[in-house]
């Protein structure tokens, strides 16, 4: 089945690739849609700048769109642009966001494809956990809710931080994958990475109780064979 993979560069949309394509799925490309606004209902925010990067570092076409970021409209947005697509099915990373699940899985019936979502409804801590054996190099790039600090920001999810974002569930109720968009990610190289992403310059960019990490150079560089 050729499918194209809703893809942020983040981890969960990064795994719903590699699940796909281990799977032995045909990805025709990824597509990924830019937010002119940092509260989209629907869309990863923080360094969309860096697809171009993130795409040839997987080996893949990229399909990018502009979206107003405004509720229901994005939705309308990915629509056209999955439409022009010769795909029979579209993959998301969604774990237990209802409200996108659900808004895909329109998009989906009404260009007549199939809704693929790996990794729905699996357990947080498994997502992780795979996410560790598998080698992924993932850093965190946003954070936004009650009990993160800026000391949270470029740091990389290994098995410290797993332990620590379980206490801040634990202790807030804070989703430790993330789901309810309290914090971001960016996977810099994972095992079916052709290159891997090397930050060079970053700066941290903080407001009130929550910030981001602005990505302002990045470059590829070659895996030891």
């Amino acid at each position: 089945m050729r499918v194209a993979v809703l893809a942020t560069g983040g981890k969960d949309s990064t795994l719903a690739l590699y699940k796909v394509v281990k799977a032995g799925y045909n990805v025709e490309c990824l597509v990924s849609m830019v937010p002119l606004r940092e509260d989209s209902w629907m869309f990863h925010y923080p360094n969309m700048h860096l697809m171009d990067l993130f795409a040839e570092a997987v080996g893949l076409p990229l399909v990018k769109g502009e979206t107003s970021g405004a509720k229901e409209a994005e939705v309308e947005d990915l629509k056209r642009i999955v439409a022009k697509l010769d795909v029979e099915g579209l993959v998301c990373g969604a774990i237990a966001s209802t409200y996108q699940k659900t808004r895909i899985e329109q998009i989906c019936r009404q260009l007549n494809i199939t809704c693929m979502m790996p990794l729905w409804h699996q357990d947080p801590q498994k997502i992780l956990k795979e996410i560790l054996d598998l080698n992924f190099e993932v850093i965190i790039t946003g954070v936004y809710a009650y009990g993160f600090s800026k000391d949270w920001l470029g740091r990389k999810i290994d098995a410290e931080t797993v332990e620590a974002l379980a206490n801040l569930n634990r202790r807030f109720g804070v989703s430790m994958v993330g789901e309810g968009g309290e914090y971001e990610t960016l996977v810099l190289d994972a095992p079916f990475f052709i290159k891997k992403l090397r930050i060079i310059e970053a700066e941290t960019v903080w407001k009130g109780q929550s910030g981001h990490l602005l990505i302002k150079k990045a470059v590829l560089e070659d895996k030891p064979k």
